[in-house]
């Protein structure tokens, strides 16, 4: 439906000049996130600058029942950003400040337009860092990051995003301005809307968790044959005790991707591990001599510990880089994002190319393996007719075989629109319900990110799909959503 010329005018009255956009050209450009099988225009696409701008456009949605959605920079891989057809998007890449830095605290309080990378460093320099760390730091928004409970390679050791935000600020959907603290008394509502994905509210402002850099870092390249060596290796590594800040994995496929891309100095191996070890230099000394006995006793054929910074910053950018080098292999591919325990990472990487050969597409392993978290990337060409179908039908086989080996849905990519189907397989009736009253309780007229991490029976029956089959008559929701 077109939105009426009073909701633009109030709209336009409450922002600056240029804040409102809505020539079809313009629109294009926000009609979907990262994960671009999801595409819908908004009606229009606001541009806010302050927290006051927002709550001014919230309580216009609200006045006029028009539904909205977040977005920062759209780098999500869940369709989380997808817009609503008949509704807005507030876009929050003008909010982009760091606000104040405290180094005593040390913390930092920043815009949600803020890019993840340039946290740190606007502190580097002083000895400090921020540590979660997407491969896309560079650009998401921490904003993003917020929503979505974001990790990276370095969230075995330090956590997630919702472990380092200390308060935000945010608008609710009724356009009430909150602050919700980590040490807030009685339910702990900051760690209910850290990851919340733009349905409880949108973060204006947001107070972050510095660390100290630590006075060593050790990063260790692992070469094996194959992704179960390099899997036990993981396992052994866990058992021993040893906590790394990270430990990724990447087999042949990706290596070769990443190579091509980079020239990362990659060896020809069918999987390898990059494991970093940091903290206080003897105790990274001793780490590193027991993480290379393991890796030897469970067959490695090369370790390769990076002689400097740059070495270090060169192996770490072949990783990260992995999602956008297999572009190089193919030409279209469909990023899924679960997570295993970690003893059952070999079991579940046989599972994947089991899944390989049934349905006739290749598959790319780059993953957390440190904490289980995979991301398997599954390729094929879309201009082929059938195979699109096929390999979301993969996609979606993968994740069965994460939740039946005892894993999760998703680790940092979010539930989303593309996962919202999902959820029947792994939480029951009564966790569905609880969740849908904790989102009715911020939003009781469901207007913030409408269709996005509960099933509804409009949006599951678009797509067929094994999971898609769970009845949502079983979860006892549908008459509710």
């Amino acid at each position: 439906m077109a939105l009426g010329s009073a909701f633009r005018h109030e709209l336009e009255a409450a922002l600056p000049v240029g804040g409102v956009i809505a020539s079809p050209e313009q629109l294009k450009v926000y009609e979907c996130d990262g994960l671009t099988g999801h595409r819908a225009l908004p009606e229009l696409v606001v541009l806010p600058e302050t927290t006051e701008q927002v709550r001014d456009v919230v309580v216009a949605c609200g006045r006029h029942a028009v539904p909205f959605v977040a977005r920062g920079a759209g780098t999500g891989l869940s369709g989380g950003a997808t817009p609503v057809a008949d509704g807005i998007v507030i876009s929050l890449a003008r909010m982009s400040r760091i606000l104040s830095i405290d180094l005593d605290g040390p913390c930092v309080v920043v815009q949600p337009g803020v890019s993840n990378l340039e946290v740190t460093e606007a502190v580097i320099g002083d000895g400090f860092y921020y540590a979660p760390d997407p491969s896309s730091q560079q650009v998401c928004t921490i904003g993003g990051n917020v929503a979505e409970n974001s990790g990276g390679a370095h969230c075995l050791k330090h956590g997630f995003t919702v472990n380092h935000v200390l308060a935000v600020t945010a608008v609710l959907p009724d356009g009430s301005v909150v602050e919700l603290r980590a040490d807030d008394p009685g339910p702990g509502l900051l760690g209910a809307f850290v990851g919340s994905e733009g349905t409880l509210g949108i973060a204006t402002e947001i107070t972050l968790r510095l660390l100290r850099r630590p006075e060593s870092v050790v990063t260790l390249l692992a070469a094996f044959d194959s992704t179960d060596e390099a899997g036990a290796a993981v396992s052994g590594i866990v058992a021993a005790g040893i906590l790394p800040a990270a430990v990724e994995m990447m087999d042949r496929l990706t290596l070769e991707a990443a190579e091509a891309a980079v020239h990362a100095n990659y060896p020809d191996a069918g999987a390898i591990l990059i494991v970093e070890l940091d903290g206080p230099a003897e105790q990274v000394e001793d780490d590193l001599g027991a993480l290379e006995s393991i890796c030897l006793g469970c067959s490695a054929r090369e370790l390769r510990k990076a002689a400097d910074d740059a070495e270090r910053a060169l192996l770490w950018k072949g990783r990260k880089a992995a999602f956008a080098a297999m572009g190089r292999v193919s030409s279209s591919y469909y990023v899924q994002d679960g997570v295993v325990p970690r003893t059952k990472l070999p079991e579940v990487l046989r599972r994947i190319a089991e899944l390989e050969r049934e349905h006739g597409l290749r598959v790319g392993n780059v993953f957390h393996a440190g904490d289980g978290n995979l991301h398997p990337l599954v390729l094929y060409d879309e201009k082929v007719p059938g195979q699109p179908e096929r390999a979301r039908r993969l996609a979606e086989a993968i994740l069965e075989a994460c939740v039946d080996a005892g894993g999760s849905l998703t680790g940092e990519h979010g539930i989303g629109r593309d996962k919202a189907c999902a959820m029947p397989m792994l939480f029951g009736p009564d966790d569905l319900e609880a969740m849908h009253r904790l989102r009715r309780a911020f939003d009781p007229d469901g207007l913030a990110n409408p269709g996005k991490v509960f099933p509804t029976p409009r949006l599951c029956g678009e797509v067929p799909g094994p999971y898609r089959a769970h009845p949502l008559e079983k979860a006892g929701i549908a008459q509710r959503l």
